[in-house]
């Protein structure tokens, strides 16, 4: 799998329906990801976008990136919006006014306007039973307001509002588990994707898109300024973050778990936290403390997609740094300089 993904881009369609000359930041995962979204989902969609880095990057009176029908809403609300248009599309078709073709509607927000500001909302929305998609880009911070911490934020990250100082590393709180949340409504679709994985994230995509009722998708968004990273690094520290198993790529279809993106062994996760700026802080001991959970949670992980016994130890997930090299790595080493 990870094979083909790198050379992805040539099974998507050609068509850009996020077109290029937005603002971005160089390296932007987010900008990535909303591209691969787009070729996804085509032409025949309506989309409600909150108020984030993407719509400030991609929508500056009088231009726009956006090549479907797109609406820019505030903050708190995407998903409340997209209920009313998928309600205001099933009222034109009883009444004769559109043909019974097949429009996706779509909500995107941040990790700030779904898990923090949006979550009541994006709540409601499941719990009617909406057919619509909602994704998340998640680049675990408020970035386009300066980088203040959100709910998504990891364990010790430094942010304007999580800063490290003679008592804290950073974020003193876990970050929220969206997939959790968003499975408790009992929805039909929720799954977790990456940039750096493209054929994984399109077809998951897809699946999304033809769910009857709400799909929910959440993707890691790398952010080169916030996370303190090189632009040219941000897709590789995507793919670090899947081989750690901070960030792992499954989907809950109909209540069943699925690992999409399986691991014999994770990477030890400082190979993840020590390339990002924002975690320059963190003491060995805290390290520690996330690997113990990272490791907790891919078993418990693994124990619902019913992959392994639920007797086998959690420690028996992670890799030594001596056995092999992770892709990931390769890719970095490579950069370096060093011999491939």
């Amino acid at each position: 799998m990870s094979d083909a993904n790198v050379y992805a881009v040539k099974t998507l369609t050609s068509k850009e329906y996020f077109a290029p000359g937005h603002r971005a930041c160089s390296g932007c995962g987010q900008a990535v990801a909303v591209r691969m979204v787009q070729k996804a989902l085509g032409r025949n969609i309506v989309m409600a976008s909150a108020t984030g880095c993407m719509e400030v990057v991609s929508s500056p009176f009088p231009q726009s990136s956006w090549e479907v029908p797109w609406i820019h809403v505030a903050f708190e609300n995407a998903a409340a919006v997209a209920s009313g248009i998928e309600a205001g599309l099933k009222a034109q078709r009883r009444k004769g006014k559109i043909d019974g073709r097949k429009i996706t509607v779509v909500a995107m927000a941040g990790d700030g306007g779904t898990a923090d500001i949006g979550l009541q909302a994006l709540s409601g929305a499941l719990e009617r039973g909406h057919d619509f998609l909602y994704v998340c880009y998640d680049n675990e911070a408020y970035m386009n307001t300066g980088v203040q911490r959100s709910s998504a934020t990891p364990f010790g990250a430094v942010t304007t509002t999580s800063p490290a100082g003679r008592v804290n590393s950073g974020q003193l709180t876990w970050k929220k588990n969206m997939m959790r949340i968003t499975a408790a409504h009992d929805i039909p679709y929720a799954a977790t994707a990456s940039p750096s994985h493209p054929l994984d994230l399109v077809e998951k995509v897809k699946k999304g898109m033809e769910t009857e009722g709400p799909a929910y998708l959440h993707v890691l968004s790398p952010c080169p300024p916030g996370w303190g990273i090189a632009a040219e690094d941000s897709i590789q520290l995507a793919r670090l973050a899947v081989e750690t198993g901070i960030f792992p790529l499954y989907e809950i279809d109909k209540g069943k778990h699925r690992i999409t993106m399986n691991l014999e062994k994770l990477v030890p996760v400082k190979q993840y936290l020590k390339k990002q700026g924002r975690f320059r802080r963190l003491s060995p001991e805290m390290m520690e403390e996330i690997q113990e959970r990272v490791c907790k949670e891919w078993q418990e992980l693994r124990e619902k997609a019913e992959q392994i016994d639920p007797s086998a130890g959690a420690d028996e997930a992670l890799s030594k740094e001596q056995e092999g090299e992770t892709e990931a790595a390769k890719i970095f080493r490579v950069k370096a300089g060093a011999p491939v």
